[in-house]
């Protein structure tokens, strides 16, 4: 990310680097819809080739609240709307997915880290309402329905946090959540919207928690559940984006305090594309 509203000489420096692959926005960045837009202009004139992302979802998760921009609801509407009328509740979704997107196509940002797969489980307070639905044939369809939406309006998505954050109580923000489930009991109840959105899916956003049946490792920084469960056994073939490297859940790799250097350096050997450093510009 970049520190505020408008890029300094560092920001600039920092964004012509050619390790630099995209920039991430928050509700910081933004005062106006013009200056949105003169900021991703900017940095785009630095690298036209930048990914500009947001996280973006609607509900308590939305940066950009004013000066045009819908408000959209939290997904758990979609999915308490599906239990009265299953077919309106995958329109409204896909309705959903549009406005966000073009809304933020029209200002130059290129992807909203959106859509949210965790099952809620109802224990999760990172999750909660962000989660559309209990049972992952509902997720999965309307997690569908929304990345339709999305891609209207010329939008790529990004399905997260993968195997599965719903289950745990603790908030990879602030701590290292510890998932104790079996493979089988998570690929059969939270990772099974990723089996069955693999073709559909143009990214996937590993989680910051320690499934210790599988490995020792985070999601995010193990082979395991990155090259072997989810690229070979579930088919996936996107792009993988590490969560937010400066969060809790990512400053203790195997039981060691990591640099985030150390922390980028595992997660991209893991099997991620790009890794994610927010708040520390």
């Amino acid at each position: 990310d970049v520190a505020g509203p408008r890029l300094d000489a560092n920001d600039r420096r920092r964004l012509a680097h050619p390790l630099t692959g995209g920039l991430i926005l928050f509700a910081r960045h933004f005062e106006s819809r013009a200056q949105l837009v003169t900021l991703v202009a900017e940095a785009k004139a630095i690298r036209p080739d930048l990914l500009v992302c947001v996280d973006h979802e609607g509900g308590r998760v939305q940066r950009f609240k004013s000066d045009g921009f819908t408000h959209l609801p939290a997904m758990r509407a979609f999915g308490e709307l599906w239990m009265r009328d299953a077919m309106r509740a995958t329109d409204a979704a896909s309705a959903a997915g549009y406005v966000l997107a073009a809304e933020l196509r029209a200002c130059g940002v290129d992807l909203s880290f959106t859509p949210v797969l965790d099952l809620d489980h109802g224990g999760s307070s990172v999750i909660g309402d962000r989660a559309f639905h209990r049972d992952a044939r509902v997720v999965t369809v309307l997690a569908k329905s929304l990345m339709h939406g999305l891609l209207l309006a010329g939008m790529a998505n990004c399905g997260k946090h993968f195997p599965g954050h719903g289950f745990v109580t603790a908030d990879s923000h602030t701590e290292v959540p510890v998932d104790k489930r079996s493979l089988k009991a998570i690929l059969a109840d939270d990772a099974k919207p990723y089996e069955w959105l693999s073709t559909s899916l143009a990214s996937v956003m590993p989680a910051h928690v320690i499934y210790p049946k599988v490995d020792a490792h985070p999601a995010g920084f193990s082979p395991r559940w990155l090259k072997e469960i989810l690229r070979q056994q579930l088919g996936f073939t996107g792009a993988i984006f590490s969560d937010d490297l400066s969060m809790e859940g990512a400053r203790r790799v195997g039981g060691v305090e990591v640099s985030y250097a150390e922390a980028a350096a595992i997660a991209l050997s893991a099997g991620c594309d790009l890794v994610l450093l927010c708040n520390q510009s």
